[in-house]
């Protein structure tokens, strides 16, 4: 059931006076249930909660998070068909596309509890005492992996499931032993308040702290500002516009006590579109990218915006037979007016762009929060002479960049922002004669792709979810994946401390049994 109240830790409460309502993008109206905004105490509240959880929570055994991780995927589970259709009255999107990302989300949540079962994550080192050692004794060092602290996590409004209220960033926190406050998305607040009562009921159920999770419901920019100044707040997951992200940095650095942001924000994704290829196969590939722009009607942080090649007959083909293939693609339906709303006014300032040609744009009547697809393009010279060029237009718009020759191609890439990912279509063999122009598009991504499509992000420890900014801001880390633990954990070292007092991961003996670094060689054996 669905109150519109806040998940304080455990309890629902609803003292605020700002309320509002989430919108069905289908039928063009509100949705019923009213919703309450957190109020400055009820925010105040959970993170103070959060903080007292924290000293209890950080110790609790990697075990015990693995049972109440899993045991938040079986509640979700267990919430049925009414999440499934909470979820597509809130945001349009189909039921398959639902259960999809709740799949994605259980396995997430899923994967961070075998990792943390396992427990080999904490990057356990070991150092053992040279007290005879000239001209000084080394010291007997041990480090290992700590929790941040509270976390504060922003649901993201085209991910209802896997990049909010119980997605990567709640997963990976709550698996790295912090507290974590949600701030609830208001475009899906009823699908994040049933997922939240699966946690809270999970918790509940393991014995996890009061405090260890908390959700709050939020219409605009009060609540995550109040949750980022709060100075109990150790750090901060986004997901959504370089603009909220930026300002969400902005704001943390500028606390008493600067705090992490770990923001995934905006990218146009470029695919390198390489000669031999396109003569070899640029119909098939024409087809294949228009299904990869309009995939989710365009709002996936992985869409391929921007297509890059050298000017020829080949890319000439590609361009004509991609727009053929755009505007015969079915009109979709987007998340929110607004979105459609800042879609369509994107697209136009792209297309009023001095030099940019429209190839084709779908121009008939189309149902209420549809988006019309577009394809452009634009010569190489013009695109590196104007930035506005390089922005990211969130819905199934994109453009052919068509370069003189090979060596502006990798000008063209070198000079691009940050980016989430990046994709070399190549021929048979093609792909060694273009060494630079790979290791240009290497230094500005963080994920690159050969001969397939940059939609889909799998979750796996080998996955890179960021890039350099703005794609992300911190490169070094990533959004989805088991590896994106690490954000909310901080190294740690005892020197020269008693071993009957060390943690479990760092004892002679190795209770856990995990791989440890020690003295510079990997290894499960003790001491």
């Amino acid at each position: 059931m669905i109150t519109g109240k806040n998940y304080i830790g455990e309890q629902l409460e609803g003292s605020g006076e700002v309320t509002f309502r989430t919108f069905n993008p289908t039928s063009n109206t509100e949705n019923e249930t009213l919703f309450i905004e957190a109020s400055p105490a009820e925010i105040d509240q959970a993170v103070e909660l959060a903080w007292k959880a924290f000293e209890q929570y950080r110790t609790i055994s990697g075990t015990r998070k693995a049972a109440f991780l899993n045991a938040i995927a079986d509640e979700i589970m267990n919430l049925g068909d009414a999440l499934i259709e909470t979820y597509c009255m809130e945001s349009g999107l189909p039921p398959g596309r639902a259960a999809g990302e709740r799949g994605r989300t259980v396995f997430q949540l899923r994967s961070f509890a075998d990792l943390v079962k396992e427990g080999s994550w904490v990057e356990a080192s070991i150092d053992t005492a040279l007290p005879d050692r000239e001209p000084v004794p080394k010291p007997d060092l041990r480090k290992m992996l700590i929790p941040l602290g509270p976390v504060v996590v922003f649901g993201a409004s085209n991910f209802p499931l896997a990049y909010s209220t119980a997605g990567g960033d709640t997963a990976a926190a709550l698996a790295a032993g912090c507290p974590v406050v949600v701030k609830s998305h208001p475009m899906h607040a009823g699908t994040g308040e049933l997922v939240a009562s699966a946690i809270v009921k999970a918790a509940r159920q393991t014995g996890m702290p009061n405090g260890v999770f908390s959700n709050l419901n939020s219409s605009g920019i009060e609540v995550g500002v109040q949750l980022v100044s709060h100075p109990k707040v150790k750090a901060v997951g986004f997901t959504g516009s370089i603009q909220g992200g930026r300002a969400l940095l902005d704001l943390a650095a500028q606390r008493e006590e600067p705090i992490p942001v770990f923001a995934e924000m905006g990218s146009v994704n470029p695919v390198v579109l390489l000669p031999g290829a396109l003569k070899e196969r640029g119909e098939d590939l024409s087809r294949q990218y228009a299904g990869s722009v309009t995939l989710g009607t365009g709002q996936f942080c992985t869409n391929p915006g921007l297509l890059l090649g050298i000017k020829g007959e080949e890319l000439d083909r590609f361009v004509q037979d991609l727009a053929e293939a755009m505007v015969e693609i079915e009109p979709s339906i987007m998340l929110h007016p607004n979105i459609v709303g800042a879609y369509e006014r994107n697209k136009q300032k792209a297309m009023s762009q001095e030099g940019l040609s429209v190839v084709a744009e779908l121009t008939r009547d189309v149902p209420a929060n549809f988006a019309r697809q577009a394809v452009t393009t634009v010569e190489g010279s013009t695109f590196l002479n104007n930035t506005a060029l390089h922005q990211e237009v969130f819905g199934p718009f994109t453009m052919v960049v068509q370069c003189d020759n090979a060596s502006q191609l990798e000008e063209v890439v070198s000079q691009l922002e940050g980016q989430l990912t990046g994709t070399v279509i190549a021929g048979q063999d093609e792909l060694s004669g273009y060494a630079g122009l790979v290791n240009a598009l290497q230094n500005r991504v963080g994920r690159i792709i050969f001969n397939g499509v940059p939609t889909g992000v799998e979750v796996c420890p080998s996955m890179v979810h960021g890039g350099p900014y703005p794609a992300s801001t911190d490169s070094r880390f990533t959004a989805v994946g088991t590896y994106s633990i690490r954000r909310w954990a901080r190294p740690f070292s005892y020197q020269d401390w008693p071993g009957e007092l060390l943690p479990e991961e760092l004892k002679n003996d190795n209770p856990l049994g995990i791989e440890r670094k020690m003295n510079n060689t990997n290894t499960r054996e003790g001491i």
